[in-house]
């Protein structure tokens, strides 16, 4: 047998190892390879929309690729920390550490080639599935047909082959002798129960407090300027949290005497602050890391929500045009009337003024009562009653960083000098005219003793009745031939966000992805580089009488914890970070965290159960 035959064997061999290590490989460069097919696809090397796409999926493949030089760097270091035995064995038989480092550089490189051909491989054959998904979520007009990616296939191939040899080669370089009695012991050596230092233990309460105080009680652009050091903070608290307060807790629940001889308690708990040392690192980086993932999709899902229902908010008609300028005004309203007949569409429609005033210093609508009924009754809302000398105020829903128009502190004057105070009995929401902030509603008889305005403008809005499949090519005459700031679809308008919006929503969606497989991948790890020491364990507890029932509780509890410690961490940073999301657009974003965190967490729950039966039964093999 060659010496590339005794490496080759020793992959086979550690097939049970290896396979996290190579599935997570194959599924980034599959990811990577994805994302190269798009940046090189013909139809979107046209107009710059299409270039724009192409650019952001090149990018993302870089973002792709440099988390990808981390991950293998820290999967490797795992596989070695894991066979310092199987080293030892082999410097007995004679083997050198020169030849050691060869027999894991060639180790790595031959996985690192099979896990790209196999990637590249696994792209071509669902090319065509991901090419049609991308023509619904990216909303691009043109089609994305197949084509033979021989640019990605060479682009994925070069880089990740350049990636693993300089991984190989780094991993090799820093691969140091040590004594042969350390490497023959291997994890036999006794690590020492870890300490917690309780000023640290503190502090990481009080990091972690403080930065979600902070992240939950500010409102508006103040989210922005404390959200870097907001995320030191927490990122500090948390390293802490496993380093220090977990191990405090542990120690503090092994005390308890009813808690710790409680049924296999014992054994849970031993186990567990032994190896918390080892653990606390692999915590920290899963939470992070899932963190990441959670914020980024998130966000981006609730900032489309906050997008589009903001559009919805201020235009609660089908169609609208606002103008100050009267030359283009009746020619304009003309064409829309015309386009809209010709598309066969039938639509109620209205007509204001739209006057501003200036009220302490603020430009703010003031309407009367029967111009706001007609508007109101278009779409179908509530009509108010506003009798002579009352106000009221219609609050802005829209998102203006979390700070509403407040008028119930403002008065209007009138030309006769009394003056028109609001209370907070007459505060209503509405969605009848397109205000970008809070407006007062007067009656008709006080509406004519108001001022000269400062500013006044026409609009007009048409509620569709029937015809709605035709809106869409309506609005694109439309949009063609009246200025862009003067006609509003919201069909059309929440078109445009999503063709925008798409690519990096389909971005941000596979590197989330890409950044949560990882993290799974960094458990599975942590959990099969104990398997061998498990074993013995488990097998020496067997002999003094645990039973099957017993025995599988107890791995139970230990991969629960192992897999759902720093996933429940994350999914607390990610609940605290998207409430804030909230906060700075004054838009709640409730059902887009529990949606987002919901299916992370059902995903994590079902790699859990896959785990831990077959990690359950290597277990029962030794027994």
């Amino acid at each position: 047998m060659t010496f590339r035959q005794f490496a080759f064997n020793n992959v086979i061999r550690n097939k049970r190892l290896y396979v996290a290590y190579f599935l997570s490989s194959l599924f980034t460069v599959m990811v990577f390879f994805t994302f190269s097919i798009f940046a090189n696809h013909p139809a979107l090397s046209g107009d710059d929309m299409n270039s724009s796409v192409a650019q952001g999926m090149n990018i993302s493949a870089g973002i792709i690729y440099v988390f990808s030089f981390f991950f293998i760097l820290y999967s490797m270091s795992s596989f070695l920390q894991s066979r310092k035995r199987e080293f030892g064995v082999l410097m007995i038989q004679g083997m050198s550490m020169k030849q050691i480092r060869l027999m894991v550089f060639l180790e790595n490189m031959l996985i690192g080639f099979f896990a790209t051909v196999g990637g590249i491989l696994l792209g071509i054959v669902f090319a065509k599935g991901i090419l049609l998904l991308a023509e619904n979520v990216l909303i691009i007009e043109s089609a994305l047909p197949f084509y033979f990616p021989t640019r990605a296939i060479f682009t994925t191939l070069v880089s990740f082959i350049v990636l693993f040899f300089c991984i190989s080669l780094f991993v090799t370089y820093v691969l140091r002798s040590k004594k042969l009695i350390v490497l023959i012991k291997g994890n036999k050596i006794a690590k020492g129960e870890p300490k917690a230092n309780l000023f640290l233990t503190l502090l990481a309460v009080l990091l972690l407090g403080t930065g979600y105080a902070t992240a939950l009680l500010v409102k508006g652009v103040m989210v922005v300027a404390v959200m870097l050091p907001v995320i030191i903070v927490v990122t500090i608290g948390t390293y802490l949290l496993f380093t220090q307060l977990s191990v405090y807790i542990i120690r503090k629940l092994k005390k308890n005497e009813s808690i710790f001889w409680f049924k296999t308690n014992m054994l849970l708990f031993s186990d567990l602050a032994f190896r918390m040392k080892d653990n606390a690192r692999t915590f920290f980086m899963v939470a992070m890391v899932s963190t990441v993932a959670f914020c980024a999709i998130g966000s981006l899902f609730g900032f489309q929500s906050v997008l589009t229902s903001s559009i919805k908010n201020v235009n609660a008609t089908t169609l609208s045009y606002k103008t100050n300028e009267q030359e283009t005004e009746k020619q304009d309203v003309e064409f829309i009337n015309k386009t809209l007949k010709e598309e066969k569409i039938e639509a109620d429609s209205e007509q204001m003024v739209m006057s501003y005033f200036e009220i302490a210093g603020d430009r703010i609508l003031i309407t009367n009562k029967s111009d706001f009924n007609r508007f109101a009754s278009l779409i179908d809302e509530v009509l108010v009653e506003v009798r002579d000398g009352q106000v009221i105020v219609v609050e802005f829903e829209g998102t203006n960083f979390g700070e509403p128009g407040q008028l119930l502190d403002k008065s209007i004057k009138l030309e006769s000098g009394a003056s028109l105070k609001p209370n907070k009995n007459g505060v209503i929401s509405s969605k009848a005219l397109p205000a970008t902030g809070s407006y007062y509603i007067v009656s008709d008889h006080d509406y004519e003793q108001l001022p000269k305005p400062v500013e006044v403008q026409s609009y007009y809005a048409w509620q569709v009745k029937d015809g709605e499949a035709a809106v869409m090519t309506a609005s694109e005459k439309l949009y063609d031939n009246i200025e862009r700031y003067k006609i509003t679809s919201v069909d059309y308008e929440i078109y445009n966000i999503m063709k925008f919006y798409g690519p990096i929503l389909f971005v941000g969606l596979f590197i989330g992805i890409v950044f949560f497989v990882s993290a799974g991948s960094f458990l599975y790890f942590r959990l099969y580089m104990d398997l061998d020491e498990d074993k013995q364990k488990f097998s020496s507890i067997a002999k003094m009488g645990l039973t099957a029932k017993e025995l599988n509780k107890v791995l139970a509890r230990q991969t629960a914890v192992l897999f759902f410690a720093p996933i429940i961490v994350a999914l607390i940073h990610g609940a605290v970070a998207l409430t804030a999301l909230s906060n700075l657009f004054a838009f709640n974003l409730f059902k887009e965290s529990v949606m987002v965190l919901g299916v992370f967490s059902i995903i994590q729950i079902i790699y859990f159960f896959i785990v831990r039966l077959f990690y359950t039964k290597q277990i029962k093999t030794a027994l």
